[in-house]
């Protein structure tokens, strides 16, 4: 990813303007805000022995709003494969409740047809079975678990690499939780400061 070269200004009667601002100024900002709502992120205890992120190159990657629109697709990607796991266990629960109920009816039916003399080894056969499907569904609710935490994991390295390409301070592939976490507080810290620029472009267009 490259980002813009600052263009000097043709117009120097459109520097009067406040709305306007140079590319250092609105690093200057930005920098500002950043420190303004990371302190408390920043200097909990838990993170101490964690590097802290240089808010000044932060705030330069920030600079042209390239970041913001990363942040936001691979958030978007994010919900996605979120909802599109949740739907996948859903989907096996409803499996496991058809057919632990369907198994409970045909040895319902088994029992009414079965003469008296043969329940007691009736029941003990059904028992077993019902054991083999209840090991069977733990089997594939564990296995679909994994599966889910593994995509999860995977779509963390991907959001780490994909911000580390594009120079943004503070993020790189790392499975440390002191380091996830701080990493989670600095995406927190860009959507909050992408909220305010675009409420200052709705408020000064």
């Amino acid at each position: 990813l490259q980002f813009r070269t600052p263009v000097p200004n043709p117009n120097p009667d459109l520097n009067s303007n406040p709305h306007i601002q140079s590319n250092s100024e609105r690093q200057l900002q930005l920098k500002q805000t950043l420190d303004f709502n990371s302190e408390p992120q920043f200097q909990t205890p838990t993170l101490t022995s964690t590097p802290t992120p240089n808010l000044s190159d932060l705030a330069l990657a920030l600079l042209d709003g390239t970041v913001f629109e990363i942040v936001q697709g691979l958030l978007e990607i994010q919900h996605l494969t979120e909802k599109n796991l949740y739907s996948q266990r859903l989907k096996l629960h409803s499996e496991h409740r058809g057919l632990k109920q369907e198994l409970f009816h045909r040895h319902k039916e088994a029992q009414q047809c079965c003469r008296p003399h043969n329940l007691p080894l009736l029941r003990a056969a059904q028992q077993r079975e019902m054991e083999a499907v209840e090991q069977r569904i733990r089997e594939e609710q564990r296995m679909m678990d994994e599966k889910i935490v593994l995509e999860l994991d995977q779509k963390v390295i991907d959001q780490q690499s994909t911000l580390e390409k594009a120079g943004v301070s503070g993020f790189y592939i790392t499975t440390n939780p002191q380091e996830l976490t701080l990493q989670m507080n600095l995406l927190e810290l860009i959507r909050k400061l992408q909220q305010k620029e675009s409420e200052s472009e709705k408020a000064f267009p």
